[in-house]
C-alpha cells in the first residue's frame, strides 16, 4: 500500500525556480528537446531507493527508472511476468524465479540474480532502515536480519538463495499462494552494483533498468528522465523524456498547465475540479482508481486507543456526512467508501460493499452518544493532522471537522492541523509522535485485498501507521496468505476486515478517482488502475 500526500502531493515550485520554468514553457525542455514532457512532482519523502519508497511521489520516478520481475498491466492492474520468466512452486512456500536474457541496467550492467537477491537483502536488513522492509517478511531469516528489537543476528536473508547468474530460489516463513503477484512494487526492484559499492554517487543520480534514464536530479527542483535507447524491454517509451518539476501547491501546478508552462497536472487540486471540465475539456482526465482515504487513529495514544474508546472512533465515523462533502468538494471524483478496499479490486479482489455497515453511514444522533459513551473526545476537542502542501487536503479536512462539530453542536469541537509539508509530515506519522488523527490516502501496489489490509493494519505492516495491534487479525491475515487458492485467501482477508468494522482503528472516507490535466500538444494521456499517469505511453505532437 502506497501513501499519498492526498493524492499524490504534486506540488509547487519556489519563486525563483517559478520563473524559471515559466520562461521555459510547456513546449520543450531547458534544453530543447521538443519530444519532453513536463509534468508536475513533488519531492519524495525518502531518498529514492526502491526499499525506501513507500509513498507515490518517489513511486512515480521509480515506476519510470526501473522494471521487476513482475509488471502491472496499465489497463487491469494484472501481474504480469517482466524481467521474470517464470516464477514456478509446488507447495506454495518454495519458489524458483528464471530470468530472461538481455536484461541490462543503464550503465550496461547485466540484470543478474545477484542484482535482485543482494536489492532484497539490503532491504530487509534492519540497520539499513528501509521504510518498505516488511515486503520481505515472509522470506525465511527474516526474523534474524530484521528483529523486532536490538540488533541483526544476520546480515542476509536465509530464504533467498542464488543458484546461477538467471536463476534463484526464494523459501518463505510459511504458504503464500498469491506471493507472486507482489513481486511488481517497488521495493522488489533489483540494483547495480553501483548501488552497495558507491551509494551516495547513486543516490545523486540512480541507475536502473527502465525505460528512462536520470538524465539528472536536483532535489526540490527538477528530475529530468530522458527515454533510455537500450532499454531491452517491450514496453519501450513513446517520448523523448519527462521533466518532473517539483512544486509545492498543486493549485499553481494547475494554473501553470492553463498557461502553458507544464504538460502534465496530475491530481487536479479540490479548489479546480469544477471548472476541469470546462477548462480542459477531453484533456481532463477522471477515472476510478485503486485509492482509498482514510482518517487515521493514533492506535498507540491511550486516549484513542483500545475497546474502551472502540465506540469514540465509531462515533467519530458516524458524524461524517461523506455524501456531501464528496458531492460538494469533489464533483465527481471521490465516491463514498464503505470498506477499506476499494470498488477496482472488484468482487474477484476482494472488494465487498458494505462491510463497514452502519460506522460508515452519516448518523447524526447516533453519532453524539456513541463519541459520548467513548468518553468524548480527549480534551474536549478533536485535530485532524494534515500535510499543507497539496491544498486539496484544508478543504477536505475542514469540511468532516464541521460536520463533526455539527454533530456534537460545538463549532470548536474539531479543528484542522496542517503541518508544512509532506516529507515532515509523514516523519510525524512514521515516528509515531501523534496525539490526534491524521489524514492517510493509500494507494494499491496491486490489486488486491491483501494489499489493502495487511500492510495497513497487521501487526509490523510498513503502512501500519495507526499502530493497530490485533493478534486475531494478525492470524487471520496469514491463514488468508497461506489459503490455496484465490477465492479462499479473498474469504479470509475479508473476515479479517470485519475486525476493522468492529473495532475502527481508521474511518474509512472516500474512494478516490484519479484525475488529470494535460497539455494540447499531448496525445494518449491515460491514468493506471494505480492513478498515476503512464508517463511511457504518451506521445508530444
Amino acid at each position: 500500500m502506497r501513501t499519498l500526500a492526498h493524492r499524490t502531493g504534486v506540488g509547487a515550485v519556489g519563486s525563483v525556480l517559478a520563473l524559471v520554468l515559466t520562461a521555459c514553457g510547456g513546449t520543450d525542455s531547458p534544453s530543447g528537446e521538443a519530444r519532453i514532457v513536463s509534468a508536475s512532482w513533488g519531492d519524495p519523502q525518502k531518498p529514492l531507493e526502491p526499499a525506501n519508497t513507500y509513498e507515490t511521489r518517489g513511486g512515480a520516478a521509480l515506476d519510470m527508472i526501473f522494471r521487476g520481475l513482475k509488471k502491472y498491466d496499465p489497463g487491469t492492474g494484472s501481474a504480469h511476468n517482466w524481467v521474470a520468466d517464470s516464477i514456478t512452486t509446488t507447495d506454495q512456500r518454495n519458489y524458483t524465479i528464471r530470468l530472461k536474457k538481455g536484461w541490462t541496467f543503464s550503465n550496461g550492467e547485466p540484470v543478474t540474480a545477484h542484482s535482485f537477491v543482494d536489492a532484497w537483502n539490503y532491504g530487509a536488513l534492519g540497520t539499513n532502515e528501509q521504510v518498505g522492509a516488511s515486503f520481505f517478511a515472509y522470506i525465511e531469516g527474516y526474523d534474524k536480519v530484521h528483529p523486532a528489537s536490538g540488533a541483526p543476528l544476520a546480515r542476509t536473508l536465509s530464504g533467498l538463495t542464488v543458484k546461477d547468474e538467471r536463476t534463484f530460489t526464494v523459501r518463505l516463513s510459511q504458504k503464500f499462494s498469491l506471493w507472486p503477484d507482489t513481486l511488481g512494487s517497488w521495493a522488489y526492484f533489483p540494483l547495480p552494483r553501483v548501488f552497495f559499492t558507491d551509494h551516495a554517487t547513486w543516490l545523486r543520480k540512480p541507475i536502473g533498468n527502465g525505460p528512462y534514464r536520470v538524465a539528472s536530479y536536483t532535489r526540490g527542483e527538477l528530475m529530468r528522465l530522458r527515454t533510455w535507447k537500450g532499454y531491452p524491454g517491450p514496453d519501450r517509451a513513446r517520448n523523448g523524456g519527462v521533466d518532473l518539476r517539483v512544486y509545492t501547491d498543486t493549485h499553481t501546478a494547475y494554473t501553470d498547465l492553463l498557461a502553458g508552462n507544464v504538460d502534465v497536472v496530475h491530481d487536479i487540486p479540490a479548489v479546480d475540479l469544477e471548472n476541469a471540465g470546462p477548462d480542459l475539456g477531453r484533456r481532463f482526465v477522471n477515472q476510478p482508481a485503486g485509492v482509498l482515504v482514510t482518517l487515521g487513529f493514533p492506535m498507540y495514544d491511550p486516549r484513542w486507543a483500545g475497546p474502551d474508546h472502540a465506540d469514540l472512533r465509531r462515533g467519530v465515523s458516524m458524524a461524517v456526512d461523506r455524501a456531501a462533502i464528496t458531492q460538494r468538494i469533489f464533483h465527481g471524483t471521490r465516491v463514498p467508501a464503505t470498506d477499506w478496499t476499494t470498488p477496482v479490486l472488484g468482487t474477484g479482489g476482494g472488494h465487498r460493499p458494505g462491510l463497514c455497515g452502519t460506522a460508515c453511514s452519516y448518523r447524526p444522533a447516533e453519532a453524539a452518544r456513541l463519541i459520548a459513551a467513548g468518553g468524548g473526545l480527549p480534551d474536549g476537542r478533536m485535530r485532524i493532522v494534515y500535510n499543507a502542501d497539496v491544498s486539496t487536503n484544508r478543504e477536505w479536512v475542514d469540511a468532516v471537522c464541521n460536520s463533526v462539530n455539527n454533530t456534537l453542536d460545538d463549532s470548536h469541537a474539531c479543528v484542522g492541523e496542517p503541518v508544512p509539508t509532506f516529507a515532515q509530515f509523514r516523519d510525524r506519522v512514521t515516528n509515531r509522535t501523534l496525539s490526534q488523527p491524521f489524514s492517510y490516502a493509500g494507494q494499491m501496489d496491486y490489486p488486491l485485498i491483501q494489499d489493502f489490509l495487511q500492510p495497513n493494519y497487521r501487526t509490523g505492516g510498513a503502512a501500519n501507521d495507526t499502530g493497530f495491534h490485533e493478534p486475531r487479525f494478525d492470524a487471520l491475515v496469514d491463514r488468508a496468505n497461506a489459503a490455496g487458492t484465490r477465492g479462499a485467501a479473498v474469504s479470509g482477508f475479508q473476515e479479517a476486515e470485519r475486525i476493522l468494522a468492529q473495532q475502527m482503528p481508521s474511518v474509512p472516507l472516500w474512494y478516490q478517482n484519479g484525475t488529470a490535466g494535460y497539455s494540447p500538444r499531448l496525445s494518449d494521456v491515460s491514468l493506471t488502475p494505480f492513478g498515476v499517469p503512464d508517463y511511457g505511453r504518451i506521445r508530444v505532437g
